[in-house]
């Protein structure tokens, strides 16, 4: 476990990411509103907010548990940042300032003294690994519905100004980075996981991710188009769907009753989109049951688009959008039977169970009860 320039310069980049997604939504949603698509500008700032609200909900509560569990008094000040939507900024401030000096500065060979106290790369990898799943949470509850409303008028309208093309490619590069950068801060983090070895397995695995969540977020796109309020039902029924298993599983990832009741929430949103595994139990019959869901429920949308088509769809777009869907979906799965069959890091490790992505972690910390897949 040791933190190195690699990790500094991930850590660099993650906030660079963020900020430019944080601008470019600003912008999107002004630019609806100077061109008098309220609703668009709405919903855009909506999903902003919400996001940053419950990220911000989380990063106060942690930082009160570390307070607490160092013996500090809580301070006021770490309350006040996060109100004023300042919580990811001070944890990359503490972050980025702790990493340098452990990437570039830090010396093993002086540090006789303090092998008896907190080991400090654990300290700053923890710091590190709570900073992406912050980063998780905000782009899926904020990321992937923004995506989703600017497929959706590119398609509405057959074109976009430049916000728009941007949203959308800062979008794609937001989820990917914060996907894949989290499964490598997670299994850094945690001492009986393997590693990533080499870019195979993290292409691999960001491929597997970025291709299915394409092919769904293009089938919502084409149910919203034949009826909104059936793609609100169906969003809201899967949402449910994930909530209800988050209760089942009985998630112990927060600390207070309120806490884990949002964490629960986020839990179903985020589960619309993607399958992760909530718990570090096994996944392979869930996982499996997930992906049958989105299959039937993609051929539902198609077939219903072929049987009934509609006036205000370009029809132009819809046989590349049938073909983009089934093609994305079907590599998304290839990746992932290459991931679990090939790269997998616990692939070749001798397990008393058989596991997707391992038993709960011995070391406490934050992260023993969360393991995205």
């Amino acid at each position: 476990m040791k933190y190195t320039k690699r990790n500094f310069m991930m850590s660099v980049l993650g906030i660079i990411i963020y900020i430019t997604d944080l601008i470019v939504d600003i912008w999107v949603s002004v630019r609806f509103f100077h061109e008098g698509q309220y609703v668009f500008g709405v919903f855009t700032l909506s999903f902003m907010l919400f996001g940053t609200l419950v990220v911000q909900c989380f990063s106060y509560s942690w930082f009160k548990a570390d307070l607490k569990k160092a013996g500090q008094e809580n301070q006021r000040c770490f309350l006040l940042l996060h109100c004023l939507q300042g919580g990811v900024f001070t944890r990359y401030w503490f972050a980025l300032k702790k990493g340098y000096h452990m990437a570039f500065k830090y010396s093993s060979k002086t540090s006789n003294a303090m092998e008896e106290q907190v080991d400090p790369h654990k300290e700053i990898i923890d710091r590190v690994t709570d900073l992406s799943m912050l980063r998780l949470f905000e782009t899926y509850l904020e990321g992937c519905p923004q995506l989703v409303i600017q497929l959706y008028i590119l398609l509405e309208h057959g074109q976009a100004n430049y916000s728009q093309y941007a949203a959308i490619v800062v979008s794609c590069c937001a989820i990917s980075w914060s996907t894949v950068d989290y499964q490598i801060a997670l299994r850094k983090s945690l001492p009986d996981k393997n590693l990533f070895k080499g870019c195979c397995p993290k292409i691999t695995y960001l491929f597997y991710k970025l291709f299915t969540l394409l092919s769904w977020m293009l089938s919502i796109v084409l149910l919203l188009f034949l009826n909104i309020n059936i793609a609100l039902f169906l969003l809201l029924f899967l949402w449910s769907l994930g909530v209800i298993w988050a209760f089942k599983k009985q998630t112990q990832f927060c600390t207070s009753k309120g806490m884990e009741l949002l964490y629960r929430i986020v839990v179903g949103f985020i589960l619309v989109f993607t399958f992760f595994n909530i718990k570090g139990q096994n996944t392979k019959c869930p996982m499996s049951c997930y992906y049958i869901v989105r299959v039937l429920a993609t051929l539902g949308i198609l077939i219903v688009f072929w049987v009934f088509p509609l006036s205000i769809f370009n029809s132009d777009h819809f046989l590349p959008i049938s073909i983009t869907i089934v093609l994305t979906f079907i590599f998304g799965i290839i990746f992932l039977i290459v991931y679990y069959g090939i790269f997998h890091p616990n692939r070749n490790e001798e397990r008393k169970y058989d596991e997707v992505d391992g038993m709960s972690v011995q070391r406490e910390c934050r992260m023993r009860y969360f393991l995205m897949e």
